[in-house]
C-alpha cells in the first residue's frame, strides 16, 4: 500500500489528504470526520465510500462500495457515484447532463487522473469516451474545521469549428449519504418580510427539490439543506448539511431511494437554464460546501458559522458598526436638513453608521422614477451629497447610502437612453414589478456603465458603505443571442459579483451589506464580497425571532443586520417595549431604523444606554459560539446564548413574547462554558460554576415588564476564576 500525503500537511499523520494509488481509495480528513471516494480506473467511475466518524486508511481501502441489488432494473451506480451522468444503467438525478448538436445525450466517462493539487486539494479528471467534453471534480478540505468544497471544471476540449454543446444541467457536486432506515429534511421557506422559517420533513422516496428560479437566491427557500435520520435534535445525533454559493437561480436535489440511500445534487440554475459551450470554452461551478457532524444541528451550525468567519468574509474579524438608517424615519421624504437633524440625533446615541435610504437621487419622489439616475436629487440635495457626508463624519461617524444598481424605472433618464440594457426577451411584453424592470448584468457594457456611476459615487462622497438592494425578480429574462438565453439566471449574479469585486478592490475601506427585499439574496456567493446581510423587511420584533432563528442555521450573528424600529411597528401594526425590540436586533448586528425625531426623552436615554451595553457585548455576540438554547414556538421562552472563544465571557438573550398562566420556566441550561471556572453575572454580581450552569442552569433572570406581553431581558457573565 502506497499513501500519497498532501504535500502542505505539515507533520506525518496530519495530512488532510490521503491516496491510496493501487486501489484508486482518496481519503479526505477534515477536523472530527472524513469523506473516502474511490477511483476507478476500469470503467471510469468515481464512487464514494464514506462520509461520517473517521476511519484510517487501511480499512478505507478495504471497504466495499455499496449498491443496490443487482437486477435489470436497478440502477447499479445509483447514489454511489460521485458525479453522476447521463448514460449507462444510471436511473438517479445526473449531476451533469448535456445535450450535443446532433441531439445525444449519453456520456461514457473515462478517467483521465486523480491526485493531490495543493494544501488540502484533489482533482479527478474524466473526459467522454467519444465526445469532445471533459469534466474535472474539485474536492477542497479547509483547515480548523470540518467543512468540505466541491465544485466541477466543465469544458469543450474540441477543436476550432467543433459544434457547441450544451448544459441542461451543471452541478456543483453530488453527496451521496449512507444507507439508514429514514431520512429527514431541515430546510427553511418563507416569503417576503417571512423569511426562513425553519421546517423539518421526513424525506419521502423519489426526488425533493429546493430552487429559486427567481435569478436570486430569493425569499421562499434558502441553498442549503441538512438531513440526519430522523434523532438528531438541537445537541446531539449525526447531521449532513451543505451549502451552495449560487446567488443566481439555484436547485438543491435531495433523493432517497427505497432502499434507504441518499443525496444531495446542488448546483447553480433551475430547470431551463442552460450552459452552452464553445470549442475551448470552461465553465466553473460554484461552490457547494458540506459537512458532517456528531453533536446534532447546534454544532453543524457553529461549523458553519466558523467556516463563515475563516473562508468566507472579506472581513470576518471586523466588528460592525451599530448603524442608523433613515427609510423608516423619512420614506422618500428624504432631504440635506431632514438628514442632518436626524444624524445628530444618532451620533448623540452612539451610532456608528449614518446610512441615507431610498429617495436621495434622480427624480425619485416615490417607487415609480428615477432608478437608474444615480445623481442627487436636484430639490433635496441641491448642495449634493457632500456636505451631508461631511457632516455625518464629523460627527463621528461613517457615511453610507442606500444604491439598487441592478434595476431602472421606465421613467428615467437611463431606460429612455438605453432601453435594450434591460432583461427581455424579444417579442414579449417586460412585466413591471414595483414599477421597475432588472437590467441585464452579464452584459459587459451595463456592469461597465454600474462599476463608473458607483466609483464616482464612493468616490466623491467618501462614501464608507453601501446597503445594495434588489428589489423584484426576472421576468421574462433572456441574455442576447446564442442557444442558452436563459443562462442569465446564472450569469447576472456573477455579473453582479464582478461588480462588487472591482469596487471593493478600488476602495478598500467600503464596506456593503447584501438586501434583496429583505433576505432575497442571502448566501455564500454574495457573503464572500459584502459584510453583512439584510435578513428581513420585516422589523417586528417578534416575527424576528423566527426569521433569525433560521437564519442562525448556516449564517453567523457577525452578518445578520437587525433593526430598531418604530412601535407600533409599521409593518404588523404591534405594539413592542423599546427593551424588547433592542435585545431582538442585539441577537446579529444591532441598527437603529426608527424616526429619533419622534421619540421622547426618556426613550432616547434607554437607546443610548442599551447601545452602549451592545457595545460592550458585541465582540461576544459578533464573534462568539452561538447557542440556541430555547427554540421560537417550543415553549414560552425563546433564548439563545453567545460565548467567547476561549469561554471568558457569554451572553444570554431571552425573550418571553406571549404573556399567559402556566408554570415556571425551568433553568436555561448553558452550553460552552469552562466547568471548573466560576462565572459572574455583571449586573447583579450573582455567581455559578460553569458546571452548575450547564448541569442546574441558569435560573429564568426576571423580564423587563412588557405589559404583559414581549418580555425580555439580556444576561452577561464574566469569568472570574
Amino acid at each position: 500500500m502506497q499513501t500519497v500525503p498532501d504535500p502542505a500537511a505539515g507533520p506525518a499523520g496530519s495530512a488532510v489528504v490521503e491516496v491510496d494509488e493501487a486501489s484508486g481509495t482518496v481519503v479526505l480528513r477534515t477536523a472530527a470526520s472524513c469523506y473516502v471516494l474511490r477511483v476507478d480506473r476500469s470503467c471510469g467511475a468515481v464512487r464514494h465510500v464514506h462520509w461520517g466518524a473517521p476511519v484510517p486508511l487501511e480499512d478505507a481501502v478495504a471497504l466495499p462500495v455499496w449498491a443496490d441489488h443487482d437486477n435489470s432494473f436497478a440502477g447499479r451506480s445509483d447514489g454511489v457515484e460521485e458525479y453522476p451522468v447521463e448514460g449507462g444503467a444510471r436511473f438517479g438525478v445526473p449531476a451533469l447532463e448535456v445535450r450535443f448538436a446532433d441531439g445525444g445525450s449519453v456520456l461514457e466517462p473515462v478517467v483521465d487522473g486523480f491526485g493531490v493539487a495543493g494544501a488540502g486539494h484533489v482533482v479527478v479528471s474524466l473526459r467522454d469516451r467519444a465526445r469532445p467534453l471533459a469534466w474535472h471534480l474539485h474536492y477542497r478540505v479547509r483547515p480548523g474545521g470540518d467543512v468540505i468544497e466541491r465544485w466541477t471544471e466543465i469544458e469543450h476540449t474540441g477543436g476550432t469549428g467543433a459544434d457547441a454543446i450544451l448544459l441542461p444541467r451543471h452541478a456543483s457536486a453530488h453527496w451521496p449519504l449512507p444507507q439508514r432506515h429514514g431520512w429527514r429534511l431541515s430546510a427553511v421557506h418563507g416569503g417576503w418580510a417571512s423569511e426562513n422559517r425553519l421546517a423539518r420533513t421526513e424525506v419521502a422516496v423519489g426526488e425533493t427539490v429546493l430552487s429559486s428560479r427567481r435569478g436570486h437566491s430569493g425569499h421562499q427557500s434558502n441553498p442549503w439543506a441538512a438531513l440526519d435520520a430522523g434523532d438528531a435534535d438541537e445537541e446531539h445525533g449525526e447531521v449532513w448539511a451543505t451549502v451552495l454559493a449560487a446567488s443566481g437561480s439555484w436547485r438543491v436535489t435531495v433523493q432517497r431511494t427505497a432502499a434507504g440511500r441518499a443525496g444531495v445534487v446542488a448546483g447553480e440554475g433551475h430547470e431551463g437554464a442552460e450552459i452552452a459551450l464553445a470549442p475551448g470554452g470552461r465553465h466553473v461551478t460554484a461552490v457547494s460546501a458540506a459537512l458532517y457532524g456528531t453533536g446534532g444541528f447546534g454544532s453543524v451550525s457553529r461549523a458553519f458559522h466558523a467556516y463563515v468567519r475563516r473562508h468566507v468574509l472579506p472581513h470576518p474579524g471586523e466588528p460592525r458598526p451599530v448603524l442608523y438608517n433613515s427609510w423608516e424615519a423619512t420614506g422618500f421624504e428624504v432631504d440635506e436638513a431632514g438628514q442632518l437633524e436626524l444624524a445628530g440625533l444618532a451620533a448623540e446615541l452612539g451610532v456608528e453608521l449614518f446610512v441615507v435610504d431610498d429617495g436621495w437621487f434622480g427624480a425619485r419622489d416615490d417607487d415609480r422614477a428615477g432608478l437608474g439616475d444615480w445623481t442627487p436629487h436636484h430639490r433635496r440635495f441641491p448642495r449634493g451629497l457632500r456636505p451631508l457626508a461631511d457632516e455625518v463624519h464629523r460627527l463621528g461617524m461613517a457615511f453610507g447610502l442606500w444604491v439598487e444598481p441592478e434595476m431602472v424605472n421606465p421613467d428615467s433618464d437611463l431606460y429612455r437612453s438605453h432601453p435594450g440594457h434591460v432583461l427581455h426577451l424579444p417579442g414579449r411584453t417586460a412585466t413591471e414589478l414595483r414599477h421597475q424592470l432588472v437590467l441585464d448584468f452579464s452584459r459587459p457594457e451595463v456592469t461597465e456603465w454600474a462599476r463608473e456611476w458607483l466609483r464616482r459615487l464612493v468616490g466623491e462622497n467618501e462614501v464608507d458603505f453601501l446597503k445594495w438592494d434588489f428589489n423584484r425578480s426576472f421576468t421574462e429574462a433572456g441574455a442576447r443571442g446564442g442557444p442558452d438565453a436563459r443562462r442569465v439566471h446564472i450569469e447576472h449574479a456573477r455579473g453582479v459579483h464582478r461588480v462588487i469585486d472591482g469596487l471593493r478592490a478600488e476602495f478598500p475601506h467600503l464596506r456593503i451589506e447584501s438586501c434583496a427585499g429583505g433576505g432575497g439574496r442571502t448566501d455564500l456567493g454574495m457573503l464572500a464580497r459584502t459584510d453583512q446581510v439584510w435578513p428581513s423587511d420585516n422589523t417586528d420584533a417578534v416575527d424576528r425571532l423566527g426569521i433569525q432563528h433560521g437564519f442562525s442555521q448556516v449564517y453567523p450573528a457577525c452578518v445578520m443586520s437587525s433593526w430598531v424600529t418604530d412601535s407600533p411597528n409599521p409593518l404588523t401594526g404591534r405594539r413592542v417595549p423599546l427593551a424588547f425590540r433592542f435585545h431582538t436586533a442585539m441577537a446579529g448586528v444591532l441598527g437603529v431604523g426608527g424616526d429619533l425625531a419622534r421619540w421622547a426623552p426618556a426613550d432616547l436615554a434607554e437607546a443610548a444606554r442599551l447601545i452602549s451595553v451592545y457595545k460592550d457585548i458585541r465582540p461576544v455576540v459578533q464573534h462568539g459560539h452561538q447557542y440556541r438554547l430555547r427554540a421560537p414556538g417550543e415553549g414560552a421562552l425563546t433564548a439563545v446564548q453567545y460565548v467567547e472563544p476561549g469561554a471568558g465571557r457569554a451572553v444570554v438573550l431571552v425573550w418571553h413574547p406571549h404573556a399567559g398562566f402556566g408554570p415556571a420556566e425551568p433553568p436555561l441550561r448553558l452550553r460552552g462554558l469552562d466547568p471548573s471556572a466560576r462565572y459572574r453575572n455583571e449586573d447583579t454580581g450573582a455567581e455559578w460554576s460553569g458546571r452548575t450552569l450547564a448541569a442546574f442552569g441558569l435560573p429564568v433572570p426576571d423580564l423587563a415588564d412588557g405589559d404583559g406581553d414581549c418580555a425580555s431581558a439580556l444576561v452577561r457573565l464574566r469569568r472570574v476564576g
